[in-house]
């Protein structure tokens, strides 16, 4: 049983799932030195990933309030360190600094944990270095991957882990999270965990950012207020115009205290950069725009999940399943479309949206994809 504010606490609905987890932090006899936390977008495996880290480094597993679970769960313990990319993909060198870390003892706390969310964004040649320092593990170093899915990583790292899959959390928990942990009204939360589809860091999200509703209202309106070319032309360039905002909102600041790290550091002040610093400048901003292709890639993408739940809604009321909506503010709207459409326009769309995924993942031009998605999306008279 937790005890009041234990990190455990906080991966919500996984209970079961997390079982494994907890009992190798009570006992070694449990222990392993290499992990895989699966789940979809949203279930918690960076949380419990911490959330294990906490548990290992904490005299008590994990009690949420001394100084080795707070650092451990912020990624500021000495012994744990967290490697989470906003870009495409990880570095090589990266995981090869990685490999060198693990071999060093821990320094403060009882185990040394190296946490690598979104490890399914390792190349091939990424994957044999990390295979490598996984197959010579020392003593008191434990890896912890975080993937969507075991067949996400490659098959040499994952046989060579133990696999703890979680699932998604249901509404009223994420809500009830909400509530308890940010302070947001109760019907607000639902709303908004609803239309997250249990994804907790969306639905946090929603439930504190209004802007962060109005644009999500906004994407989902086209599945109706687009009629004709013309307005579908127009609403995908707003679309990707919405993405490269939030991705430049989202970056600019971190991009700007970067340059000037790294200006300081090779004494270039904030005059002239010398030739023979500007390659690693250019390095710099290189990485940086990849970074940005990726949160503008995430953007499209929960564009395109948010209209697939509003569809999904329309295709109940179609078939009169007696399910919750996902979209509750937007009820009216699905049973207004669902009353002058059929079931196999809304399929069609359902397809449409499903074919712009994988566009998108195949690196089609955002536009094109989107322009081509939302004259998909045109409703047709029944």
């Amino acid at each position: 049983m937790s005890v009041p504010g234990a990190v455990w606490d906080q991966v919500v609905g996984q209970e079961r799932q997390i079982e494994p987890l907890q009992a190798a932090a009570a006992s070694r006899d449990a222990m392993t030195h290499a992990w895989l936390i699966t789940g979809p977008p949203g279930s918690g495996r960076s949380y419990a990933a911490r959330a294990f880290a906490a548990a290992l480094q904490c005299d008590q597993g994990g009690c949420g309030v001394c100084h080795a679970c707070t650092t451990a769960v912020s990624a500021a313990h000495a012994d744990v360190r967290v490697v989470a990319t906003q870009k495409v993909t990880i570095g090589i060198d990266e995981v090869r600094d990685l490999a060198a870390l693990a071999q060093r003892a821990p320094s403060q706390g009882r185990w040394r944990v190296i946490i690598i969310e979104d490890a399914d964004r390792m190349t091939e040649r990424t994957s044999n270095v990390l295979l490598k320092a996984i197959e010579e593990p020392p003593a008191r170093t434990v890896w912890v991957l975080c993937a969507p899915h075991a067949h996400d990583v490659a098959i040499t790292i994952r046989s060579r882990c133990r696999i703890v899959s979680l699932r998604t959390p249901a509404p009223e928990v994420v809500a009830q999270l909400l509530v308890e942990r940010d302070g947001v009204e109760a019907d607000l939360a639902l709303e908004a965990a609803l239309a997250a589809q249990s994804h907790i860091g969306i639905a946090r999200r929603l439930a504190r950012d209004p802007q962060a509703r109005a644009r999500r209202d906004q994407v989902v309106a086209l599945a109706t207020e687009v009629r004709g070319v013309g307005d579908a032309v127009l609403a995908a360039a707003d679309l990707v115009q919405v993405a490269e905002d939030d991705a430049a909102a989202a970056t600019a600041e971190r991009d700007a205290a970067e340059r000037a790290q790294l200006l300081t550091v090779l004494g270039a002040g904030t005059g002239t950069i010398p030739p023979a610093l500007r390659a690693q400048v250019r390095e710099l901003e290189e990485e940086q725009k990849r970074r940005a292709t990726r949160l503008k890639r995430d953007v499209f993408d929960r564009a395109v999940t948010d209209l697939m739940s509003f569809y999904r809604d329309v295709a109940a009321i179609q078939l009169g399943a007696q399910v919750r909506p996902l979209n509750l503010t937007h009820e009216g709207r699905a049973r207004e479309l669902a009353t002058r459409t059929s079931l196999a326009d809304t399929m069609r769309c359902l397809d449409a949206l499903a074919l712009a995924r994988d566009r998108l993942a195949a690196n089609v031009q955002p536009l094109l994809a989107m322009e081509a998605m939302i004259l998909a999306l045109r409703p047709r008279s029944s």
